[in-house]
């Protein structure tokens, strides 16, 4: 059974609907969100490759948002208080079939509801839509924002291997951002010629944030064995952050897993759309080197 519903459990105090989807144990919080707070391989269902930190807060005009953890949809390009809009209440988690529906409260500030879809994945593990409807009365220019908060102690893994665009590689193929905060002499942050690496440390308090234009499209995380690895497309269109459309940032708590679809413009009642496809292999043993990417998960995952 490619779905199975396993019904409502807590996580770390949190209460969450598990359910089973091919060879994946995810867990949709019900009184938050919209988020997945579990993502655990089936074989071992109480290893949870997210982080959950609750003490995480920013004071907004809203009130305290709490970044509590997990897997959130997002608005990119980020702005306060847009992007850190409350999702302290209880949501709509509704299964039918093969498919999960976690719909959000409506944002009437910033003119959106926010819904991610999650359903079993073609090959194996899930295919997880994130829908954004613009619930306003004027066109709306924004990107989906798939943000995944990883468990301490891994490391990210973002692939941008050379793309020549012309014959005589005169001219640039690849696009490495960087934000106010990063140092790139940071030893968390790891450049070799086809990846970045970056480390999360939980004894370096300092933040790091680095984004990429990939090459191929997908992004992984390593931690405890484990890979969790995203999947996505790109698109022939402008991309928010200089054309970055994989991001990592992390501190001493907890490292970020991003990804970005395109910016569109979104009229009202219409919907942008950006899909993410999950896996998680077993590694035991990754370094954040290009040797052991290309020997020990790139046969465990295809190149993309």
């Amino acid at each position: 059974m490619p779905l199975e519903d396993l019904g409502v459990s807590e996580v770390q105090g949190f209460r969450v609907r598990r359910f089973r989807i091919n060879d994946l144990v995810i867990g949709v919080a019900i009184d938050i969100g919209p988020r997945i707070l579990l993502l655990a391989p089936a074989e071992e269902p109480e290893h949870n490759l997210f982080g959950i930190v609750p003490e995480f807060t920013i004071e907004t005009p809203e009130g305290v948002w709490r970044i509590y953890g997990g897997h959130r949809l997002w608005i990119s390009p980020e702005a306060m208080p847009r992007s850190y809009s409350l999702d302290d209440k209880p949501i709509k988690v509704e299964a039918s079939g093969s498919e999960i529906r976690v719909t959000g409260n409506p944002e009437p500030q910033n003119s959106v509801r926010k819904r991610i879809v999650i359903r079993p994945g073609p090959g194996g593990g899930a295919e997880v839509v994130h829908e954004i409807e613009n619930i306003g009365r004027w066109d709306i220019e924004f990107s989906c924002w798939a943000v995944s908060l990883m468990k301490r102690g891994g490391f990210a893994i973002l692939p941008m291997k050379p793309r020549p665009v012309d014959e005589r590689g005169l001219l640039p193929d690849r696009v490495v951002v960087l934000w106010p905060y990063t140092d790139p002499s940071d030893p968390r942050l790891v450049f070799t010629r086809s990846y970045v690496f970056l480390r999360q440390d939980p004894s370096v308090e300092r933040p790091i944030k680095i984004g990429v234009k990939t090459n191929p499209n997908w992004v992984a995380y390593w931690v405890d064995g484990y890979a969790f690895v995203k999947g996505f497309e790109r698109e022939d269109a402008p991309y928010p952050d200089y054309g970055s459309n994989a991001e990592a940032y992390t501190n001493n708590l907890f490292l970020e897993l991003e990804t970005l679809g395109p910016l569109r413009r979104v009229a009202p009642g219409a919907v942008n759309r950006y899909v993410e496809r999950w896996r998680v292999v077993k590694v035991e043993e990754l370094e954040p080197r290009e040797e052991d990417v290309e020997e020990k998960l790139i046969p465990a995952i295809g190149r993309g």
